[in-house]
């Protein structure tokens, strides 16, 4: 009987190639909960894992919209209905004077939007993540490569898990707890 709940196995790789190619059959078998820890960017990895939409566009847009409305408000309000002057025989609602404003705000609105949104989808930050106790996970830093099969994947099954990765020619499987 195992002391700690099973996070899941991970099965560490000596090259990216190995990695790619477990990473593709395991998905083959149907492994969903799944993911790669690599010491750099691998090209095709996030394809092959499923990772192929983001909604950071869209709360990009809806961040640079609140804040072109925001700003725009924020200038028409008190120069049009709070507390309107007439200065030279200007209109009110002078809204090339606006511009300056509206699209900085717009600026700042959609880059701050990115970085938040970028940050709570990503489910950052993470201080503690099982797979930190992972034995020599260490290596995922430096020149290892590392497949892990979540236990909540429905197809997880210990032993079968644990066997169909030591098919895959990894070089270590082990368990991660919780």
């Amino acid at each position: 009987m195992r002391k700690h709940a099973l996070y899941g196995l991970m099965a560490e790789f000596e090259t990216a190639d190995a990695l790619l190619e477990a990473v593709r059959k395991a998905r083959e078998a149907g492994y969903r909960r799944l993911d790669a820890y690599t010491p750099f960017p691998v090209e095709g990895l996030a394809d092959a894992l499923g990772f192929h939409t983001t909604r950071v566009p869209l709360i990009v847009l809806i961040g640079g919209l609140i804040g072109c409305f925001g700003g725009f408000f924020l200038q028409y309000y008190p120069n049009v209905i709070g507390y309107p002057l007439n200065i030279g025989g200007k209109p009110y609602d002078s809204w090339p004077s606006f511009i300056p404003i509206t699209f900085e705000l717009t600026i700042l609105c959609a880059a701050l939007s990115a970085v938040f949104g970028m940050l709570a989808l990503n489910g950052f930050p993470t201080p503690y993540h099982p797979v930190f106790n992972a034995p020599r996970f260490e290596l995922a830093s430096q020149n290892r490569f590392f497949l892990l099969l979540e236990a909540r994947d429905p197809k997880f099954d210990a032993e079968k898990t644990k066997q169909f990765l030591v098919e895959l020619k990894a070089f270590e499987v082990s368990e991660v707890a919780t």
